[in-house]
């Protein structure tokens, strides 16, 4: 069992930055694929950003490829997700995901664990 906690989330201009974090709970967390989706008012969840038990590969949502960064930390159970150059359109709520085979794959029915999100406002 892995619990997953948000946080980092806020309002922001359009042009800002945040980072958000996700913390495990757990032993088994470097083993896990971790992805980041969204969901907006009156939309579905979307997927975001995924990186892969090692680290080594990352994947990005079209929209947001070249302005947001995912990474993590094995040895603090966490993972992050660096937004730059934010716009109104990427306000959400944003939820980190773990994957148990370690993927970290785009698709939200492969991941087993969900956090309870982080809202991110972005105002123009």
């Amino acid at each position: 069992q892995v619990q997953l906690v948000e946080s980092g989330g806020g309002l922001v201009h359009a042009g800002g930055s945040l980072r958000l974090s996700c913390a495990a709970s757990g032993r088994a967390f470097s083993s896990y694929g971790m992805g980041w989706f969204r969901q907006a008012p009156g939309k579905e969840r979307e997927f975001v950003a995924a990186i892969r038990w090692s680290g080594g590969s990352t994947y990005y949502a079209d929209s947001v490829k070249g302005r947001f960064t995912i990474s993590r930390d094995n040895a603090k159970n966490t993972v992050y997700l660096q937004m730059n150059s934010l716009k109104p359109e990427d306000t959400a709520v944003y939820y980190c995901a773990a994957d148990r085979w370690g993927l970290g794959v785009t698709a939200k029915d492969e991941y087993d664990y969900w956090g309870q999100g982080t809202q991110v406002t972005v105002s123009s």
